[in-house]
């Protein structure tokens, strides 16, 4: 039986607004969250879930009232934490140290951490809504970690490539992960 998940990476956040939490979308993320749900809107999604961090949240929003669903959010589908403190050089260290899963910052968790919480959740949702089209609204960096626990393949690279929004189509037979194909096309 397959399931399809669509990963949508959350649109443009402004970083010096609010906490992780609480961050919205800039002008640009709201017109993008526009087209996020143009794309999705005749692909018969079932359920839509998402990360509990706003970015995330509102950038299925759209989406979600035009398919008059629910949005389900799960603590465990939230973006790694990085550290205890603001990290100057973030996007460095992440860089350097991606393929290190036990490494951490001070106070912060590790991508074994941030995928093993995560992949729970996605392993739940395979087997509650199998058969479904769910689509669910998160970061880009544990979006990488969740496929990359299916296809090592998906790693730094992915990573940097990543767009906001993105949409990535993700088609499961039980739980092994069958096929990917981006939908989110960098001249919309």
């Amino acid at each position: 039986m397959n399931t399809i998940i669509y990963m949508v990476r959350h649109a443009e956040s402004p970083y010096n607004e609010g906490t992780e939490r609480t961050r919205g979308l800039t002008t640009k993320g709201k017109s993008d969250v526009e087209k996020v749900t143009e794309i999705l809107k005749e692909e018969g999604i079932d359920v839509i879930i998402s990360s509990p961090y706003n970015r995330a949240i509102l950038s299925i929003e759209g989406l979600a009232q035009h398919l008059e669903l629910d949005i389900e959010t799960f603590e465990d589908l939230r973006e790694r934490h990085f550290a205890s403190e603001i990290i100057d050089n973030l996007m460095s260290v992440i860089n350097e140290k991606f393929y290190d899963f036990d490494y951490s910052l001070p106070g912060g968790e590790s991508n074994i951490e941030c995928q093993n919480r995560s992949i729970a959740v996605i392993k739940n949702i395979l087997k509650e809504h199998a058969g479904k089209k769910i689509a669910i609204g998160t970061h880009g960096l544990v979006m990488t970690l969740m496929i990359n626990y299916f296809d090592s393949s998906y790693g730094l690279d992915f990573l940097n490539q990543l767009k906001k929004p993105d949409i990535y189509k993700l088609k499961f037979e039980n739980l092994e992960l069958k096929k990917v194909t981006r939908l989110w096309n960098g001249d919309y």
